[in-house]
């Protein structure tokens, strides 16, 4: 009996289903639970007050990421919130049994950038956490899913989640990117091609000569900005850059165990004559180094085009386009390029790994950060510090006038001392671009790569990365 094509999600849905409910929706076993400080104190409290535990604490994990200083770890710490939310967290993870990756255990990160290091994100899992920004691990070939409070505790207490089936569309981007140009272009420059919108109700199968010749790190940004462009996940099917950047990791298969793991893993990709429920076309060598000009990341243009004008745009654009005009204070017509900023931020859970420290630390090289530009390097855990310390590129960056932090989300969405001040214009390589992310109301973010804002730092204003490569 012939047996119908499936994808890679079609394939782990499946395999994770627990039964089909009157809802329509489908009751998920989540084989990976990822917890962090800012989410997870109500969920417990919830689980509590209905006499619950947490069901599978083996296969849930906690590290504090979003209200960590960067700057110095005393504690308490001197924020009482932050030092209430370390503590809480440290308090539930002693009380139900989970492993908890503290600033003590040296192995403490960013949640989504101390998963894949650990090993502990893996093909064909079906992962949550509480954090928008969870897809990254679909750059494994899972289904990886952020979640709200309410969902967190589902995921304690039962080890499942109701979750409503998607529609998959592939997105295929063809040949290859010119130079300069990164994961963080193509991710933005899909998001701009589709619509902040434009992945409601489905998981993005990302495929294609680009995607293949991606690191895991280059998957892992495009995959965490999933979410950005509304889908509800995003994914890479694996192949033997997957299996070779997990091989030896401390919480993979280890020996034997893990050529076993591999045999199954190639067994979760999509199956050739698989249907797709939409099928998106994107060439590399369209992208440019891409620039956001707005306030959410489809408002993005290539580095030498221009502020886009109300008069030049459909109906339905027009009032979006002139609120972020405004709120910005951008010129119609002008290009991104030249524009000055007053800080530049590398890090966050999109940007924060050792390639990234690399080719920001390359551009670093080549100046000093411009007069009156505030410039954090903040490394995505601890073991990307370690690593980029033992490499030098702290000493790089250190020399070219940048501020070198502790791991933390940091500026990304500012839950900690890192804020903009006042109407600031920050070249950022995290994730959102939305009003008042980076701590202060009237704050401003232009999102780019992590070469893009190393050169925007030198230079005080954006500038095309490929005239300094």
């Amino acid at each position: 009996m012939s047996t119908q094509p499936k994808t890679l999600f079609q394939k782990v849905w499946d395999a994770h289903r627990v039964r089909d409910l009157p809802t329509g929706q489908t009751q998920l076993f989540i084989g990976t639970h990822l917890i962090h400080e800012v989410t997870s104190p109500q969920a417990f409290a919830m689980i509590r007050e209905l006499g619950l535990g947490v069901r599978f604490p083996s296969r849930t994990f906690a590290t504090v990421d979003h209200i960590v200083p960067t700057d110095t770890r005393i504690r308490p710490l001197s924020d009482p919130q932050a030092e209430e939310m370390m503590s809480a967290l440290e308090a539930n993870c002693r009380e139900f049994g989970i492993e908890l990756f503290d600033i003590a255990s040296g192995q403490q990160g960013i949640v989504h950038v101390i998963g894949p290091e650990q090993g502990l994100t893996q093909p064909g899992m079906t992962i949550a956490c509480g954090d928008s920004h969870t897809a990254t691990h679909g750059a494994f070939g899972a289904i990886a899913f952020g979640i709200g409070t309410s969902q967190v505790r589902d995921v304690l207490a039962t080890q499942t989640l109701a979750m409503a089936p998607l529609k998959v569309r592939q997105v295929n981007v063809t040949g290859k990117l010119g130079g300069g140009v990164y994961a963080k272009d193509v991710t933005l420059a899909i998001i701009r091609a589709l619509g902040v919108n434009g992945g409601v109700g489905f998981a993005y199968e990302y495929a294609g000569d680009v995607i293949e010749a991606m690191t895991m790190e280059e998957r892992m940004t495009l995959c965490n900005m999933a979410i950005e462009g509304g889908a509800r996940c995003g994914y890479v099917n694996p192949d033997e850059t997957t299996y070779e950047y997990l091989r030896g990791r401390p919480r993979s298969p280890q020996g034997e165990a893990f050529d076993r793991a591999v045999a199954e893993w190639r067994a979760l990709a999509t199956d050739e004559g698989a249907v797709f429920d939409d099928v998106f076309e994107l060439a590399g060598a369209d992208i440019e180094p891409t620039v956001t000009w707005g306030i959410n990341p489809a408002q993005n243009l290539g580095v030498n085009e221009r502020i886009p004008n109300v008069n030049d745009v459909s109906d339905e654009e027009r009032a979006s386009i002139a609120e972020a005009l405004e709120y910005m204070d951008l010129t119609p017509g002008k290009r991104i390029a030249g524009t000055p900023i007053d800080v530049a931020f590398i890090g966050s859970c999109t940007n924060g790994r050792i390639s990234d420290m690399r080719e920001a630390a390359r551009v670093a090289k080549t100046g000093k950060v411009k007069d009156g530009v505030r410039a954090l390097v903040v490394p995505g855990s601890h073991e990307v510090a370690k690593l980029a310390e033992e490499e030098g590129l702290d000493e790089i960056f250190r020399a070219a006038g940048f501020q070198w932090r502790e791991p933390g989300c940091s500026m990304c969405l500012a839950m900690n001392p890192d804020k903009l001040q006042g109407r600031e214009m920050c070249a950022s390589s995290s994730n959102r671009n939305f009003k008042g992310r980076q701590g202060s109301p009237t704050g401003r973010t232009l999102l780019m790569s992590p070469a893009m804002v190393a050169a925007a730092a030198i230079n005080g204003k954006v500038i095309d990365v490929r005239e300094v490569l």
